[in-house]
């Protein structure tokens, strides 16, 4: 897993009232992150949820994707809950190399956010508009592709728009105007919030503010995930 450094920071979260394409929910406001943390550089990639996964005692597949038998691919007809399971097996794995008090996670919304909007403030992290050179969208290309094909973010954050869906590790709900720092997502709910719209969906769900929420137990050709690690201290 190559990963990237994120410094702590403050933005805007959520898309302003004039943005092309938002949908309810999106409400602007300041958010603040007070640590920093890293995150994955790519989706992960069909290999290495194999890598992970092959041995489970869950009984899930180590090879679920639709779009099998391409290991550069995202893994994809992933559930938010087998990457729970996925992230214990992988802290396990590396437990010998973790420092105290790190782990593999889900990052959280507002991280996701952050990092997919690399300092910018546009609807996408290049700019207003999108087109076909800029992500797999909008069934442009019939399935997934291998990560890192378009350019990455001004941070170097490869796919956060398009390709799959990104679980997250938070629930959903409608954002508030107020600041907040450090925000996890409500404390109840069912549903988790997805992220980066994918090959299938139209350009505004790929905008950096775009959310949907989604069924934990779910699995779809559509959705996948990058992982994050960070310090609970």
């Amino acid at each position: 897993l190559e990963m990237i450094w994120v410094e702590p920071g403050t933005f805007m979260m959520g898309s302003p009232e004039s943005e092309e394409g938002r949908i309810g929910g999106e409400t602007q406001h300041q958010v603040t992150l007070t640590q920093g943390f890293y995150l994955g550089k790519y989706e992960v990639t069909q290999a290495q949820y194999e890598a992970v996964m092959t041995g489970n005692t869950d009984g899930l597949s180590a090879t679920p994707s639709n779009y099998s038998n391409n290991p550069n691919r995202p893994v994809e007809n992933v559930s938010w809950s087998d990457i729970q399971v996925f992230l214990t097996r992988l802290n396990q794995s590396d437990s010998s190399k973790i420092p105290a008090g790190w782990a593999y996670v889900l990052p959280t919304e507002a991280q996701w956010e952050y990092a997919c909007r690399a300092g910018t403030t546009t609807a996408y992290s290049w700019g207003d508009s999108i087109s076909s050179a800029n992500a797999n969208y909008n069934r442009n290309i019939s399935s997934t592709q291998d990560v890192g094909q378009y350019s990455p973010n001004a941070w170097g954050f490869f796919d956060m728009h398009g390709n799959v869906w990104e679980w997250t590790a938070d629930r959903y709900s409608s954002f508030g105007s107020n600041a907040l720092t450090d925000p996890t997502g409500p404390a109840s709910g069912s549903d988790r919030v997805i992220r980066g719209g994918s090959r299938g969906t139209p350009g505004s769900t790929l905008r950096s503010a775009s959310r949907y929420d989604f069924n934990p137990s779910s699995r779809t050709n559509n959705i996948g995930f990058r992982v994050g690690f960070q310090s609970s201290q």
